[in-house]
Order: structure tokens, then C-alpha cells, then sequence
């Protein structure tokens, strides 16, 4: 059957929007001379102002162990904002760069929090700042708890007032915690210092838009949730896929894995959206409550059987876009006898009214052929074919796909007669694309974020019972892979997929949905 697609009346569409500038800042980022804040933090706070939603009375001071002077940061800086936001205007650049400063310490030494405390002090008083402290962790997770101690110690946690000017937020990058045990010790770290409402528990895949999108699309329409339920859902596919491969976080990485890097976080966050009940409200708390409530629905795996649900695998060499390309093992940084995982493929159940025995497939995978990730909602196949007279009496599902990169947008596909005397049905995509609709690329998730955490909205934020939930599912997974010798399968990089993951849905008659097809 031909495929065609078909796209939205841009005149047809009645667009409402909501932009909040943020108030006066003070921000302090620790890690200020590392990779995520020249890549990602900075430039997106730019397109910030360039969007003129970053408030006239805002600094930032970077904490750092690499010594710079202020001028000497600012010069970094701007190489970077020049590498990665290069369409901003070199007098917005001039104009934000002055606002940044540098101080170099050691995170484990308390005369480096006093020097920032006098500093903040200072920068506050020349920028006429009277909002928050806002504190980000762009550091390895093994120093969180060391930061977090030493502000709170210092006095900058300030979470006895119940004043938004006089509060400080905490803003963790993931993961949070290897496992339950750690992640239980690293928030009672966090509590000692800060209430919950002053921690964002960051997730940047919650900040892209097709991912805010779902809630949109499924509440902000009638049409859809009266078959978003077991009766008419055949299974609900995940899938994170990346042409790259572990590149410069190879130290990082072959300590973590894909299950802890990508699957309780990002996978799991996906799912909950798009599973989850409807909120009483828009309101932050209304939606992370319902989040938690799915994620404890996801039915507990069994020890003794766990590989009948889950299958990990590992990259070996290969080719992509027709360059060879290396093993995970021989990466630099990778210990040539490591076992862990590059690729996780799942099948959960959730059991409540609404899910009971639809099946979700998910997988995260680094080295596969195509970038790509997208969910995939498959319906029931009709109960009986009209069309049996005429040769069609195997009718495809209808297929609604989320595509969250790196084209992002939804499609729906559906079955048409053809046009002429004979009765030929045609599937047809109706594809709706971001960026040929509103002709611009979408902005990067950190902005929404990080103009989020200024605003005080923790709605795209994890709060810790939904952490908590999602390592207490996965951590009996983490402790059997780590008593099974055999380690992960070995899958070809630049392959679609490999057996062991195949045959998790082809168990239950499924098999994968093609990346990169509406």
C-alpha cells in the first residue's frame, strides 16, 4: 500500500501563547568551566535575553577549580556563544557577557562557599538583584552531596524563609543517585539544607517540545482520550536512539550505563506523560502527582525472571554513515573488559483500570543507525474487515507517532480509498511538522528549563518520590545484571537492532516500529 502524507492548514491554526520574563536573578553555576555550560547552560540563557525574557537585573557567577579571571571567563564565554549561538547580535552578546564572573576554589573547602557568599553579596548589590540565588550543579554527581553540604553550612541555602526574594534554589542535574540506597542518602542530603520546593531535579528531555506537546495533545483534545485506554491500544513503543557514541563521557558513562543514564530518567518520564491520568489542573503539583501515580502502577519485576522483560546489549565495532567505527570496549576511557550496558530494551505493564496488559516496549540505545527518538502509539486492529470481498481483509492499525527528535512533530496514520473505479484503500500519514508549520527551529529544552527555574515553576521538574519510584523499580535490574557473568549482548554498531532486543516484542506477536517512519 503507497504512503502519503498530508499536512495542516497553517491559516487554520489559532495560536495562544503565555511568555513570562523571569524576575531578578543571582545565579551561581559550580562546573563553570566544563562542557554542558559552554555547550548548553550559557548559550541558552543568551537566546534568553535575545527573547527579551531575561530580566535587566541578573548576574552569574561561575565556581570552577580551573583558575580564571573574570575577563578570562568572559573571553571563553564568548568563543563559545560564538560556536553555538552564532545568530544572536554581537551587542546582545556584549551586553550579556558583562553580567558573568568567576570565582576558582575547591568544592570541598569552606572558605570557597564564604568567598562566594561575599562575592554574590557584591554582585547583587551592583545588579540590583533582589529575587533568588539560584544554584546549579553542573558537576560530576559524586560531588553533589559536597556542594550541597557546603551551602548549606555557609548559610546560602536560606530555605527558613518563606520569601521567594530571600530563597535559594537548587538546580541537580541526573542523574540522582547510582541506585535507591544512594539516591535515599543523596536527598537527605538535599533535605538537611533545602525543602523540596526549592529543588529542581533537572530532566532536559522534559524541556523539548513535542514532549510538553503530549500533554497538549491529550488534554487539550476531546477526540483522543476516550480511546486512550486498553480497549482500543494495542502497545505503546519508547525509543531513544543515537547515531554517538560515548565520545568525551567515556569515564562518566562506563560508571553508569544506559539503564542508569537514560532509562530511569528519560525513558520512564516519557512514559509517565504519556500513560499517566489527566490532572485536576495545570498546576505543578497536580501533574507530578499523577506522574507518580503511573509510575507506581508499572508492575515490579520478579529477580528470578527479570531477563524476560529487560535485555541489555553493548556496541561492538561497526560502520555508520559508512565510516567504521570502533567497539565500546576500545573507546578511550572504557575499561576493555566492561560490561556495561549501551543498549536497554524493556517490557513493562502497568497495571491499573486504564493500561492493564497493554504492553510498553522502550529501549535507549547509543550507535544505531538513525538518531531518533519518537513514541509510538499503536491501536487494535478493527474487530472485522468490510473488505474481505475484495482482498483486504488484513487491515493495517492505525498508528499515531510522537516525534521528539530530530524532526520534531506528530503524524497519524490512517486508511483512504484511492482515487478510481476499483475499490484501493491507500495508508495515509497525516503528518504534522514543528518546523513546517511555524517555519523556525525549535528552541533549545535548557531555555525552557532554566527560564522555568527562574520563574519558581516546577512543572517540568522530577520531584523525589517519582525518583524514588523509578529506582526502586530498576535497582533489583541493576543488582541481576551485576550478578550475571554473562554480561550484555554484543550488537554491530550502526545495526537496527539485534536479536535479543527483537525478540522481546516478537514474543507477544509485535515486533519494533521502523525509526524514522511516520
Amino acid at each position: 500500500m503507497a504512503t502519503k502524507e498530508i499536512h495542516p492548514s497553517v491559516a487554520a491554526l489559532d495560536i495562544v501563547c503565555a511568555e513570562t520574563a523571569a524576575p531578578p536573578t543571582a545565579m551561581v553555576v559550580f562546573g563553570a568551566s566544563g562542557d554542558l555550560v559552554r555547550r548548553k547552560l550559557l548559550p541558552s540563557l543568551l537566546q534568553i535575553q535575545q527573547r527579551d525574557l531575561l530580566s535587566d537585573r541578573f548576574c552569574l557567577l561561575g565556581c570552577g577549580r580551573t583558575e580564571y579571571t573574570d575577563e578570562q571567563f568572559r573571553q571563553m564565554i564568548r568563543a563559545a556563544l560564538q560556536e553555538h549561538a552564532a545568530d544572536v547580535s554581537p551587542e546582545t552578546v556584549t551586553t550579556f557577557v558583562e553580567k558573568l564572573y568567576y570565582l576558582s576554589g575547591d568544592y570541598a573547602d569552606a572558605r570557597t562557599y564564604e568567598q562566594i557568599k561575599e562575592r554574590l553579596a557584591e554582585l547583587r548589590q551592583k545588579h540590583d538583584v533582589d529575587g533568588c540565588n539560584l544554584f546549579y550543579l553542573s558537576v560530576p554527581p559524586v560531588l553533589y552531596a559536597t556542594i550541597i553540604e557546603h551551602l548549606g553550612a555557609a548559610g546560602l541555602s536560606r530555605g527558613d524563609d518563606p520569601e521567594c526574594e530571600k530563597r535559594a534554589r537548587l538546580v541537580v542535574e541526573k542523574p540522582f543517585g547510582r541506585d535507591l540506597a544512594s539516591a535515599a542518602e543523596l536527598n537527605e542530603t538535599v533535605s538537611r539544607w533545602f525543602d523540596e520546593t526549592q529543588v529542581y531535579r533537572i530532566d532536559h528531555y522534559l524541556g523539548k517540545e513535542t514532549v510538553q506537546n503530549i500533554m497538549i495533545f491529550r488534554f487539550a483534545n476531546a477526540i483522543f482520550e476516550p480511546v486512550w485506554n486498553r480497549n482500543h491500544i494495542d502497545n505503546v513503543q519508547i525509543t531513544i536512539a543515537e547515531t554517538l557514541g560515548v565520545e568525551h563521557r567515556a569515564s562518566y558513562y562506563d560508571k553508569s550505563g544506559a539503564l542508569r543514564d537514560m532509562f530511569q530518567n528519560h525513558v520512564l518520564q516519557m512514559m509517565a506523560l504519556i500513560a499517566m491520568e489527566p490532572p485536576i489542573s495545570f498546576h505543578a503539583d497536580h501533574i507530578r502527582d499523577e506522574k507518580v501515580k503511573l509510575l507506581r502502577s508499572i508492575r515490579p519485576f520478579q529477580t528470578d525472571v527479570w531477563n524476560k522483560s529487560f535485555v541489555r546489549g553493548q556496541y561492538g565495532p561497526g560502520r555508520i554513515n559508512a565510516q567504521q567505527v570502533t567497539s565500546y570496549r576500545s573507546e578511550k576511557g572504557v575499561d576493555p573488559d566492561s560490561a556495561t550496558e549501551t543498549f536497554v530494551a524493556a517490557r513493562l505493564f502497568i497495571d491499573n483500570w486504564r493500561w492493564k496488559d497493554v504492553p510498553f516496549y522502550l529501549r535507549t540505545v547509543k550507535l544505531l543507525a538513525k538518531t531518533d527518538t519518537e513514541i509510538v502509539v499503536t491501536f487494535k486492529q478493527v474487530p472485522h474487515s468490510l473488505f474481505t470481498s475484495v482482498g483486504l481483509g488484513d487491515m493495517p492499525p492505525n498508528i499515531l507517532v510522537f516525534r521528539i527528535q530530530p524532526e520534531e512533530g506528530i503524524s497519524l496514520r490512517f486508511q483512504a480509498k484511492r482515487p478510481g473505479s476499483k475499490m484501493c484503500m491507500g495508508t495515509l500519514d497525516m503528518s504534522f511538522s514543528y518546523q513546517g508549520v511555524f517555519g523556525v527551529e525549535l528552541p533549545e529544552s535548557y531555555q525552557r528549563l532554566l527560564l522555568d527555574c527562574m520563574l519558581g515553576d516546577q512543572t517540568l521538574f522530577t520531584r523525589f518520590d517519582a525518583v524514588e519510584v523509578s529506582w526502586r523499580l530498576l535497582t533489583p535490574v541493576l543488582n541481576a545484571w551485576a550478578a550475571d557473568a554473562t554480561g550484555p549482548a554484543q550488537y554491530p554498531a550502526g545495526a537496527e537492532s539485534f536479536s535479543q532486543a527483537d525478540a522481546l516484542p516478537a514474543s507477544d506477536g509485535r515486533r519494533w516500529h521502523t525509526l524514522g517512519r511516520a
